[in-house]
């Protein structure tokens, strides 16, 4: 027997190897381009284009222009308004996730549902899910930490645990478990958009995830190194000096 929950992580053909090379490309961007130009304002623009793109993901029909001006939709509203509150939760994440996982549908769903189920789970079923759920986010692990952060993702998905906005409360979790975890701290990379221009794949897998099979979950974690690698194309760091 095992502690670490994400140990089966490292025996899928291809999932190691693939979040390593997915990291050295982070690695790179954020050394190259990042360490020469990271200011307060990429960390913003990163955070915008990332709340854009996952409300999209969600049923927004806001364009980021839209969202540049504070012109969206309700739903853009509510993703811009996480991300403006996201990197003050990483402390919370590594000490207490589930007071996190809380306070990230708390001001992800304000409006959306009465306060008083706001950062709530549904039932009792969604409280232990989304307990287990918390202690992926903190358990000791071997598995590399985008891995983790994409399963967190897929299992918030699964899981839906809350009664609204349970897409923008996974997508914004993943981004928060990669800076907790040291991969990108300042948030630089924009996970969210590389599964908006994934689209297809990204809901194909994370239906191959819900299904609870083997394959399933393999192809998820191997679409997940894709999505990675998108993501640090897709920062304001790679995109601004084009």
């Amino acid at each position: 027997m095992t502690s670490d929950p994400h140990a089966w992580l490292i025996s899928l053909e291809g999932v190691p190897s693939g979040f390593a090379g997915a990291r050295d490309g982070i690695d790179a961007v954020l050394r190259d381009r990042g360490l020469r130009r990271t200011s307060p304002d990429l960390t913003a623009e990163s955070l915008l284009r990332g709340a854009h793109a996952s409300a999209v993901l969600e049923g927004s029909g806001s364009t980021l222009a839209e969202v540049r001006a504070g012109e969206g939709d309700e739903i853009a509203a509510d993703a811009v308004r996480l991300a403006t509150e996201l990197l003050s939760l990483v402390p919370v994440l590594r000490r207490q996730p589930l007071q996190a996982l809380a306070r990230i549908h708390t001001v992800a769903a304000r409006g959306a549902l009465p306060d008083e189920l706001l950062g709530r789970p549904r039932d009792g079923e969604s409280a232990s899910r989304l307990r287990g759920i918390a202690e992926l986010v903190t358990a000791p692990t071997e598995a590399p930490a985008l891995a983790v952060a994409a399963v967190v993702h897929a299992e918030l998905v699964t899981a839906a645990p809350f009664g609204s906005h349970n897409g923008i409360v996974a997508r914004a979790t993943e981004r928060l478990v990669a800076a907790a975890r040291g991969v990108d701290e300042k948030s630089l990379v924009v996970p969210e958009a590389a599964h908006l221009a994934l689209r297809a794949e990204y809901e194909s897998n994370l239906r191959g995830w819900a299904s609870g099979s083997q394959a399933g979950m393999h192809s998820w974690l191997l679409y997940a190194v894709e999505a990675w690698s998108a993501a640090a194309e897709a920062s304001p760091l790679v995109r601004d000096a084009e």
